[in-house]
């Protein structure tokens, strides 16, 4: 296992695929760990993948109140540490946030990104404040089955994986599911994402239920030059449900933008 040391404590990350591949960091969405990625990296044993669980997350430490550049600092004394900027950075939801903050805050370290089922501000304060307080009260449990709906599409549903992506949820450290809503609540990047000058694609599932389609075509349109892509048969979590498709979009992406 690896552990980078932050200010607020450890970060746990993980390195796969070859020295000399194109270097693409991953950034998961909220109540999933860096597993999130395991199918799209065996689709793709070409690149160099590099993957961290965000505070409160997998096997990192809680690390208290933060928002979303707070996160974003993270990824950039990961990118640091290691020495590989500018890098490839592809971010899910919350991870896509992270992304185009970390775009707008370092270019130098970002050459492009891909941003899936994301947006510049998701959910409302209300929303947010709502699922914080179901928590906090009764525990993540009182949402899984919510979270599952809205994440899969039904055939993805009827799959025996999905107990395993619902303890992923349930395992999630409260205090660090919590800490991540309220970035969630907080974040507003319209402003910095519509200055973004780099190359982006962004992506979509067509039964999203948490970020719809039509909500990240709106992120897209911000950003000049953009690329917009909705995978068929996928919800939140493109990269799990249809792993070759996203593949196939972020192979040609790199073709064109990892050198």
């Amino acid at each position: 296992m690896q552990v980078l040391t932050r200010p607020w404590g450890a970060m746990h990350y993980r390195i796969d695929g070859p020295a000399d591949g194109p270097v693409v960091v991953f950034a998961n969405s909220l109540g999933t760990d860096l597993r999130l990625w395991d199918q799209l990296i065996a689709e793709m044993p070409e690149v160099r993948a590099i993957r961290f669980d965000k505070r409160g997350h997998g096997l990192s430490d809680e690390g208290g109140d933060f928002g979303v550049e707070d996160l974003a600092e993270d990824a950039v004394a990961l990118i640091e540490h290691l020495g590989v900027g500018p890098v490839v950075f592809v971010g899910l939801s919350i991870g896509g946030m992270i992304a185009q903050t970390l775009a707008a805050l370092r270019p130098d370290l970002v050459r492009a990104a891909v941003l899936s089922n994301t947006a510049v501000r998701m959910g409302t304060k209300e929303s947010w404040a709502e699922r914080i307080a179901a928590v906090q009260s009764t525990g993540i449990g009182a949402i899984a089955d919510i979270i599952m709906q809205r994440w899969f599409a039904p055939v993805f549903r009827a799959r025996p994986e999905l107990a395993a992506w619902r303890n992923m949820v349930l395992r999630t450290s409260a205090i660090g599911y919590v800490g991540a809503c309220r970035a969630l609540a907080s974040a507003d990047l319209t402003a910095a994402t519509s200055g973004l000058s780099l190359p982006v694609a962004v992506i979509a599932g067509d039964q999203d239920g948490s970020s719809t389609a039509e909500l990240v075509k709106a992120t897209a349109d911000l950003i000049p030059g953009a690329a917009f892509h909705v995978i068929p048969d996928a919800g939140h979590l493109p990269c799990v449900e249809q792993p070759a498709a996203f593949a196939a979009i972020l192979r040609d992406f790199l073709r064109e933008n990892s050198k």
